[in-house]
């Protein structure tokens, strides 16, 4: 991976950075598992560990926001077919691993970026997926670069 001073090259996509920290999605994606899968003590280890790593990152100064999603058996999916919203119960892949959680983050570069998702307790389980975000709404308007060119 190469970086110059106004563009963040990831795979061989331009993202201009023009100066400005950049804001990260880590996406922790690991096999579902219920309280009753795991047993207390390691429910609860889960948990110390995903507390401790929130609030490193938030010490650091680069956590956003963060959240952890209910299961994927209460997910609803929406599309669009032929003008009509189609509403399915359940996720739209039916893959081993779910979309567990999402800690928004910003950093200087993509490099920390796969330093804090190296540091997810899910990468032990699981993938970290770091994804870099293009643009936001916050503050009543649409914030960021242009996501489509």
């Amino acid at each position: 991976m190469s970086i110059d001073d106004d563009l963040d090259r990831h795979h061989d996509v331009n993202i201009p950075v023009e100066g400005r920290i950049m804001r990260y999605t880590l996406l922790l994606q690991y096999p579902e598992m219920t309280a009753d899968d795991l047993d207390p003590e390691a429910l609860a280890e889960g948990m110390r560990a995903f507390d401790e790593y929130a609030k490193a990152l938030d010490a650091a100064g680069v956590l956003r926001s963060a959240q952890v999603l209910q299961p994927s058996a209460v997910t609803t999916t929406v599309r669009l077919r032929d003008g009509q919203l189609v509403v399915q119960d359940g996720p739209f892949a039916d893959t081993k691993e779910q979309l567990g959680g999402a800690f928004d983050i910003e950093v200087d570069d993509l490099d920390a970026a796969i330093g804090w998702a190296g540091k997810a307790p899910s990468v032990a389980w699981g993938a970290v997926e770091v994804r870099p975000v293009a643009t936001r709404f916050a503050d009543g308007a649409w914030q960021g670069v242009v996501p489509v060119r």
